[in-house]
C-alpha cells in the first residue's frame, strides 16, 4: 500500500511539473522550425527562364531582349534569370568576347549589352508585364585584370608558390579565386548585390558555384536583401543546409543527370526511385530544386537537350514540370534549338528553328497546365508525390499529387517499347481531365491502360 501511494504522489507531481512547462521546457525534444526564410509570394507557381544575353537575339543586348518580352509574357514563364551582365576581364580571356562568368567589376554593365540606362529600361518594362528579374552573381572569383587585383592582392587566394590561382582542379584559367576570410571581400560583393536591388530594382539573384563561397555569407545577404524587399535565391549547389537561411531554390543535379541515363538506356523507371525518396526524406519541404532539361552549361558543355533526351525529352520535359521541382527553360528550348552555341563568342539563337516545332507549345501547355493546378506548386505550397504501385514499375514511373481538393496523376513509360500497366493499388481511382487532349478519363485498380513509347499521361481533376 505505501509503495502504491508513493508511486501514485510521484506520478502526480510529474504530471503537476509537465502542465506547469512551457512546450518548449517539456522534453528538449520538440521540433524546431530549421527553414526561416520566407519565399516571396509571387514564387509559388513560377517558372524560371534563362537569358543569355549574348545568345538571345541578333543584336545581343538589353533593348533588344526588352521587345522579346510580350512573347515571354504568352510562354508563360515569371522570373527571368539574366546571366552576368557585368564587364568582361580580357587578361587571359576564352576566345574573342570571354566567359560573361570572368567579371571585370561587379558594380558596372557589360558595354557589349548597353548602358545602364539600358538595362534600367530592360527591369522596368519587365516589371510592368509582370516578370521578375534575377541576376547571375559570381562571387567565387573575378577576372584577373579586375581592380581588387591590385588595390587589394591579399583579398585573393594563393597557389603553392604565392601566386593568384583559378578555382582548383577546373579548367577556369580565365579567372581567380577571391579569399572569402577577409571582410573586405564581403563586403565588396555584399555591396554590389545589395546595389542591384536598391537601385535598379532587381528581384534577387542566381549564386554562381554557391557552394564555394561559405554559406554564412550568403545568410547574411539574404537577410540584408530581405531588408530591402522580397528576393528570391537561386544557388547554383545541391545541399540542404543552403535551404535553411539563405536560397528558395538550389540545383537538382540528381534529376537531371538521372533523367539523361534513363533516356540513354542506362536506366529504367526505377530509377528515378532514389531521387524522390531522398527528396522527400532529406530536403527541407520548402526547398525548390530546380528539375531542368537544359541550361548554359548543358547545352555547350553536354549537348543540345535533343542530343541528351532523344525520344525522351517530351516525356522527361512533362515529368519536369508536374514532379515535385522548379522547372527552368533555357533561351531556345522553345525554339527547338539544335545547336550547341559557343559559349565564349557572339553566337545569336536562330528561332526560325521553331518553324515547325513543337516543343514550344508544349512548354507553354505545361506552364498552363501547372498553374492550374495548385498542387503542383513549388515548394511548401505544392503536394508531395505519392508513389503509384502498378505491375510495370521497371518501365512505368506513376505518380499522385493532391492538395486542397486538387489531384493530378502522372504515369510516364521511360521505355522505348508499348506498354499496357495495370495500377495495383486505389491511389488513383478516379475520373479527370487528360492533359494535352482535355478528354475525360477514369483510372481504377486492375484496370489496364496503354502507354505509347516513352509516352505519357497527366490527368488532373478539382473538387
Amino acid at each position: 500500500m505505501r509503495k502504491a501511494l508513493i508511486a501514485s504522489a510521484a506520478l502526480a507531481l510529474l504530471t503537476a511539473n509537465a502542465q506547469a512547462q512551457t512546450p518548449q521546457e517539456a522534453t528538449g525534444w520538440e521540433t524546431r522550425q530549421t527553414v526561416t526564410i520566407e519565399h516571396p509570394e509571387w514564387s509559388r507557381d513560377a517558372v524560371l527562364y534563362q537569358i543569355n544575353m549574348r545568345h538571345f537575339t541578333e543584336e545581343g543586348t538589353f533593348r533588344a531582349a526588352q521587345e522579346q518580352l510580350p512573347r515571354l509574357k504568352e510562354l508563360g514563364v515569371d522570373i527571368l534569370w539574366l546571366m552576368p551582365i557585368h564587364p568582361i576581364g580580357a587578361e587571359n580571356r576564352k576566345g574573342t568576347l570571354g566567359s560573361p562568368y570572368s567579371v571585370l567589376d561587379y558594380y558596372g554593365v557589360n558595354p557589349e549589352f548597353g548602358t545602364e540606362d539600358d538595362f534600367r529600361a530592360f527591369v522596368e518594362a519587365a516589371h510592368a508585364q509582370g516578370f521578375k528579374v534575377i541576376l547571375d552573381l559570381v562571387a567565387n572569383h573575378t577576372a584577373w585584370d579586375h581592380p581588387l587585383r591590385s588595390q587589394h592582392p591579399d583579398w585573393y587566394e594563393k597557389d603553392w608558390q604565392g601566386g593568384f590561382r583559378p578555382t582548383p582542379w577546373w579548367d577556369w584559367s580565365d579567372i581567380i579565386d577571391l579569399d572569402w576570410s577577409k571582410p573586405g571581400v564581403r563586403e565588396h560583393v555584399g555591396g554590389a548585390m545589395e546595389y542591384w536591388v536598391r537601385e535598379f530594382g532587381v528581384d534577387g539573384y542566381r549564386a554562381d558555384v554557391a557552394g564555394y563561397v561559405p554559406l554564412d555569407f550568403w545568410e547574411t545577404a539574404r537577410q540584408r536583401l530581405d531588408a530591402i524587399k522580397p528576393v528570391f535565391l537561386l544557388g547554383e549547389v545541391q545541399q540542404t543546409a543552403f535551404h535553411h537561411k539563405a536560397f528558395d531554390a538550389t540545383y537538382a543535379w540528381d534529376w537531371h543527370n538521372t533523367s539523361k541515363d534513363v533516356a540513354h538506356g542506362k536506366g529504367n523507371a526505377t530509377s528515378f526511385y532514389g531521387y524522390y525518396a531522398e527528396n522527400e526524406s532529406l530536403w527541407p519541404r520548402e526547398a525548390m530544386r530546380m528539375t531542368y532539361i537544359e541550361n548554359h552549361d548543358s547545352n555547350a558543355w553536354e549537348g543540345t537537350m535533343v542530343e541528351n533526351y532523344g525520344p525522351a525529352l517530351e516525356a522527361m520535359t512533362a515529368l519536369s514540370f508536374t514532379s515535385e521541382g522548379l522547372p527552368l527553360i533555357h533561351n531556345g528550348m522553345e525554339a527547338c534549338n539544335a545547336k550547341r552555341l559557343e559559349f565564349f563568342e557572339r553566337d545569336p539563337i536562330d528561332w526560325s528553328q521553331g518553324e515547325g516545332c513543337t516543343y514550344g507549345a508544349l512548354l507553354k501547355d505545361l506552364i498552363a497546365f501547372r498553374k492550374a493546378n495548385p498542387a503542383l506548386a513549388n515548394g511548401q505550397w505544392g503536394a508531395r508525390m505519392h508513389k503509384l504501385e502498378t505491375d510495370r514499375p521497371e518501365q512505368v514511373f506513376a505518380w499522385a499529387r493532391q492538395k486542397d481538393g486538387n489531384k493530378v496523376v502522372g504515369l510516364f513509360n521511360f521505355s522505348g517499347e508499348r506498354v499496357v500497366v495495370t495500377p495495383t493499388s486505389a491511389l488513383a481511382d478516379g475520373t479527370y481531365t487528360e492533359f494535352g487532349s482535355g478528354g475525360t478519363r477514369s483510372i481504377a485498380m486492375g484496370e489496364p491502360l496503354t502507354l505509347e513509347p516513352w509516352g505519357y499521361t497527366l490527368l488532373a481533376s478539382q473538387d
